[in-house]
């Protein structure tokens, strides 16, 4: 435990490379967790995810700190949850019992089991607290407002107990709508941590299902989320370290939305498994949002992920949209703005009905691979750049409509091919790329109908020459993969590096035949 720090920066972020793994093990004293750099989990989904950003990074720039999972056992205060008969096993004055509201007053460790119908547990500690609750069975149900509230403490930590199941459930209309009253089943005006091998079980009724006023850290768990609003939100920041969280929400997944504040509003995904099912965005930051491991899937929204800043180093992101798959923006404007989006690692697989890859400003592709199956509409684009695209590696196949394509601009350093094919080709059409000595280069399979492909590889050579093929075979993972010719019918030709005027913000157009 600890103050609050300075924000995680940009720069760490995509550049610090740390501990190979996060990990929750058990001790054999106790069944009390500890962080750990073996690269394996226990009691989650997430086994082996490598991790990109250390904790020794994040234990400068957020709340967290692995020490705070550790504890004394026999210092435990057990509360056992019963309507009308709620009771604490010690006989320290920290809880405090009134009708079927619990209050813990001061910091220490608090294992709740048993139920409420309706009723609350409510933290109000003292700013230098520390309050850990441990639910261990623990169901909690409130008919007029949050059943789980942090009023004050300087971190709160939930920690979901081995084996065990746990469900939070608010009302559907809140008695207090006040300015500053909860609107969350889980709300903490307090940093917080939710960890442990257990699962949890949110229903957010009348707004959001998870709410942090200030700093968020999901570091393990098995949590589900079910939300009339927003689904997990972490004002100052958002971190998922590890665990399997599952959201559906009216509103957006999972986010962090301090505008006010300069340095935050960020999320980070470090590992862990998080699929989301949004009405509005899906994972969304106002300033930054950096995935450097662990598996994200945006299973519908209306953008997938947005940001100022969108950072992947590593991976696995999937994406889909009725918009913008990706979209680094503040608004609609036109004009090149302070907006980026930097790919250098891990995968990225959009499928959007809007653009795909979009950025109000610049953006950059250094390594990794982006997929993108994009709009079959000509008013939008596999990939939107109002600046410069400057790819130098990875490998990028963006396949959508052909009346507004963005190609690689001039800062590239990696060559690719351009692709317009004569009418478009319907889902599951192979299209290939084969040099000149009639090697496959690159395979893909259309996802949706299909007039336009932009690729690029270390695969492909400047100035060479090479030809397009619509059928065959193919191999794909992602819609990318090997492929046969076997079968296959010639398109035409197109030569690397060589794209045509300017049809979109960032520039495209077709190859000659």
């Amino acid at each position: 435990m600890k103050n609050f720090r300075s924000h995680l920066s940009v720069a760490a972020l995509a550049v610090t490379i740390g501990l190979a793994g996060c990990s929750v093990a058990g001790t054999a004293a106790t069944g009390i967790p500890a962080i750990s750099g073996t690269g394996t989990s226990s009691g989650t989904t997430s086994s082996g995810t490598a991790q990109a950003v250390s904790l020794d990074t994040l234990a400068e720039d957020t709340h967290f700190d692995d020490d705070d999972l550790t504890w004394d056992a026999a210092s435990e205060v057990a509360v056992t949850l019963a309507d009308g008969g709620t009771v604490a096993s010690s006989s320290s004055d920290a809880v405090k019992v009134d009708g079927d509201t619990v209050t813990i007053t001061s910091a220490g460790t608090y294992r709740l089991s048993g139920s409420l119908s309706d009723g609350q547990v409510v933290v109000a500690a003292g700013e230098e607290d520390v309050v850990r609750i441990v639910l261990d069975g623990a169901d909690l149900t409130s008919s007029t407002g949050s059943p789980f509230v942090v009023q004050s403490a300087n971190e709160a930590i939930v920690y979901l107990g081995d084996g065990t199941s746990n469900t939070l459930s608010d009302a559907s209309t809140y008695a207090d709508q006040g300015t500053d009253a909860p609107n969350a089943a889980m709300y903490s005006m307090a940093d917080l941590t939710i960890a442990g091998t257990g699962s949890l079980a949110v229903d957010g009724n009348f707004n959001d299902g998870i709410s942090a006023k200030d700093g968020l850290v999901l570091a393990a768990g098995t949590v589900t989320v079910d939300a009339a609003d927003d689904g997990i939100v972490g004002k100052d920041y958002a971190v998922l370290l590890d665990g399997a969280y599952q959201v559906s929400a009216a509103g957006d997944g999972f986010k962090s939305d301090n505008e006010e504040d300069e340095g935050r509003g960020w999320v980070l995904i470090n590992g862990g498994t998080l699929n989301v099912s949004a009405g509005d965005d899906g994972i969304k930051a106002f300033n930054t949002l950096t995935m450097a491991a662990g598996t994200a899937t945006v299973e519908e929204s209306e953008e997938g992920l947005e940001a100022q800043h969108i950072i992947l180093t590593g991976g696995t992101a999937t994406i889909t949209a009725k918009d913008d798959g990706v979209n680094a923006s503040g608004g609609g404007e036109m004009a090149v703005g302070d907006y980026t989006v930097e790919v250098s690692g891990g995968l990225l697989t959009i499928n959007s009905q809007g653009d795909g890859l979009d950025s109000n400003g610049n953006a950059s592709i250094s390594g990794g691979t982006v997929v993108v199956n994009g709009p079959t509409n000509s008013g939008n684009g596999a990939l939107d750049v109002n600046g410069e695209l400057a790819v130098t590696g990875g490998t990028v196949a963006a396949a959508g409509s052909a009346g507004m394509v963005v190609t690689p601009g001039t800062s590239s350093t990696q060559s690719g091919v351009q692709v317009t094919l004569g009418s478009s080709v319907p889902a599951g059409t192979v299209v290939q790329i084969a040099d000149s000595s009639g090697t496959v280069v690159a395979a893909f399979v259309t996802s949706k109908a299909t007039a336009s492909l932009v690729f690029s590889s270390a695969a492909i050579t400047e100035g060479e020459e090479y030809t397009v093929y619509t059928g065959g075979t193919a191999t794909v993972s992602a819609g990318l993969g090997e492929g046969s010719l076997d079968g296959a019918t010639e398109q035409g030709s197109v030569t690397a590096g060589e794209y045509t005027a300017e049809q979109g913000p960032g520039g495209g157009g077709g190859p000659r035949w």
